[in-house]
């Protein structure tokens, strides 16, 4: 019994020190948050997803297609994990950005750090074709301020921004607080699919299935178990989410070659 107690008096810690180690443990269980992006498992429909929240105003959130030096694609995530390594920069997260044509290009709009290497794009097309015709499409842009937003494809060009960060993909998945009226609760079209949405504007919310999910379902992740108010589809089949040194969503096998990659990077660790 002697020794329980004394046991038990070395690991008493006196209330005057809680404060103290609580503030030393903090940089150790809150790394990935402190530095602006969060990211954490959602069960929801039987299905688990893979959710990262990027803080604007402490993660630089940015798009990249091309290497400036030689003008390739980077196509894949890993391709800009070593450019940006080469760099001194580590890839926290990345995402695929969009929905490309069969020339590897961004079908709609894309806006790199405010040079708009593709315009918006409001054919309408033909909705078998592609899900980027399924109407309506939409626009995630970043302004100069560090402002997100989305928007349809028609209210952001009546808006009249100029983004400095942009994609334009589709569908959109929840608009204003409704699920897109093409979307069928019974439809067997079942992929992995990525999505964004953003429910402040110093916030946004990246998520990838790790299961094929329809339309309507993965919709309802964003408005019913995310609380956004707006949302947009980026891709499905070969999405895929790297973040905290992990890929989450699609099978490697299932992956091809990305137009656009959005990425945080912060500076290496030596």
């Amino acid at each position: 019994m002697t020794a329980r107690r004394v046991t038990l008096h070395r690991l008493r810690i006196p209330s005057r020190l809680l404060p103290v180690l609580l503030v030393a443990l903090l940089p150790v269980a809150c790394t990935g948050a402190a530095q602006g992006v969060s990211s954490h498992d959602v069960l929801f429909g039987n299905v688990h997803y893979r959710v990262v929240v990027i803080d604007l105003a402490r993660a630089d959130l940015t798009l990249h297609w091309r290497n400036p030096a030689s003008g390739a694609p980077f196509a894949s995530i890993h391709a800009l994990q070593e450019w940006g390594a080469a760099r001194q920069q580590t890839l926290q997260f990345a995402v695929n950005a969009g929905i490309y044509d069969a020339r590897g290009e961004p079908l709609g709009m894309y806006v790199e750090d405010g040079k708009v290497i593709k315009p918006l794009n409001t054919t309408h097309g033909d909705p078998t074709a592609g899900n980027f015709s399924l109407l309506p499409n939409g626009v995630f842009a970043i302004d100069a301020g560090g402002h997100a937003s989305i928007q349809t494809t028609a209210a952001f060009a009546a808006s009249g921004t100029a983004p400095r960060w942009a994609t334009q993909s589709g569908p959109m998945l929840v608009i204003e607080g409704k699920l897109n009226p093409h979307f069928d609760a019974a439809s067997n079209s079942t992929k992995w699919r990525s999505g964004v949405c953003v429910r402040k504007p110093a916030e946004a919310v990246f998520a990838v299935s790790t299961a094929p999910v329809n339309f309507y379902t993965f919709a309802q992740l964003f408005r019913d178990k995310l609380g956004c108010r707006n949302a947009l589809y980026l891709d499905g089949t070969l999405s895929q989410i790297y973040v905290d040194g992990d890929y989450y969503g699609a099978p490697a096998f299932m992956v091809k070659p990305y137009a656009g990659i959005f990425a945080v990077f912060s500076p290496a660790r030596h």
